[in-house]
């Protein structure tokens, strides 16, 4: 009967697991800003990216025709940087460590690289840059999925674009996303990585950032 037992609580604790990690990987994985770059200037767009995380399949429908482009963009986005070279270069010096979180780790860094080296990609202060997004997401609050609106009290008050500039900002996101695995992706721990490979890692966002702006461009000009 003990072992019976025994047997019963590993398989629950491992189904725990599981979940946790499904509801990380179904839900919004906050590298946000570079997105909302890739999203050139049109507000719905930028809108649309932001949140297209959260919706699934063909609900993206019934939105206004920006924002449906903005999602379209999105799981482009997506979908080009999992299959991206240099990103995967980034990946498989965290896979060891953080498994299939790797990749979520990796978007939340380079968008610490964008915030950093900002000057290099555009005229406009990220601080402005940030607060027009902000404006906009009041402005437009009606079209905003229910999960976006209860978040973005919670995004703006701690200016979590903002937080993306320095590491220690980069570790308080990803120990809000390890809370919300339950603390089974570890990801707390990986702003040692990202100090320990630090030019490495920026090196390759460097590289990779030029191809994803022209690939971004070219879909949204599709579009």
């Amino acid at each position: 009967m003990k072992n019976h037992l025994k047997k019963i609580l590993y398989i629950y604790k491992r189904e725990l697991s599981h979940l946790a990690s499904q509801n990380l990987s179904n839900s919004k994985k906050m590298n946000f800003l570079a997105h909302i770059y890739l999203s050139g200037e049109n507000d719905l767009i930028k809108i649309g990216n932001f949140m297209a995380d959260g919706i699934r399949g063909k609900q993206f429908e019934h939105f206004p025709e920006d924002v449906q482009k903005g999602i379209i963009l999105h799981r482009a986005i997506d979908t080009y940087t999992d299959s991206h070279d240099v990103f995967r270069q980034s990946t498989k010096r965290l896979h060891e460590k953080y498994h299939h979180y790797s990749g979520v780790i990796v978007d939340i860094v380079y968008d610490h690289f964008l915030a950093k080296n900002w000057s290099n990609y555009s005229d406009e202060k990220l601080e402005d840059f940030i607060n027009r997004f902000y404006s906009s997401l009041h402005e437009n609050y009606d079209i905003l999925t229910e999960k976006t609106q209860g978040m973005m009290p919670y995004m703006i008050d701690q200016n979590w674009l903002l937080s993306y500039r320095t590491v220690e900002g980069i570790h308080r996101i990803l120990t809000q996303m390890d809370r919300r695995s339950k603390n089974a992706s570890k990801m707390q721990f990986a702003s040692e990585e990202l100090k320990e490979f630090y030019d490495e890692f920026e090196q390759e966002f460097t590289l990779f950032f030029e191809d994803i702006k022209v690939h971004a461009k070219q879909k949204l000009q599709s579009l």
